[in-house]
């Protein structure tokens, strides 16, 4: 969608259940190996009292939205604000939501609120994205 189309409310979302396989995969292309994520032995010893998913794999799925959905394909995005409000665990599934709260037109910029919440309905991330929308 182009900066024309969009409306401040508009709102897409996408869901996806975090797997083994995906932390695995995801800390083999990082190089993240954090003991938090990928041993389960270990990562019984912290607060979390065993493996958690990489926070920024779960946010991926607010790019996956961006990228795709809202406003879609030639979308460039510029800027993220994160927080991690709650953990993701292995066979989670998370719901990424972005909705647009800011056009500012004549920059070809719009910011969006970005939630991402698990199975439960409860929030793990939210933040605020900043993007350029495709050009007509």
């Amino acid at each position: 969608m182009t900066i024309q189309e969009l409306k401040v409310g508009d709102s897409a979302s996408m869901a996806k259940t975090i797997s083994e396989s995906d932390v695995y995969l995801f800390a083999g292309i990082t190089g993240d190996h954090n003991p938090a994520h990928v041993n389960e032995e270990a990562s019984k010893q912290t607060a979390f009292g065993g493996r958690i998913v990489h926070g920024i794999l779960s946010a991926g799925l607010i790019s996956a939205v961006l990228a795709m959905k809202l406003p879609g394909p030639g979308t460039i995005y510029l800027g993220q604000e994160l927080k991690f409000t709650k953990p993701v665990r292995f066979g989670d599934t998370v719901t990424a939501t972005c909705t647009v709260s800011e056009i500012l037109a004549e920059k070809n910029i719009i910011k969006l609120d970005t939630i991402c919440t698990n199975q439960a309905g409860e929030v793990v991330i939210k933040g605020v994205a900043t993007v350029m929308p495709p050009k007509a």
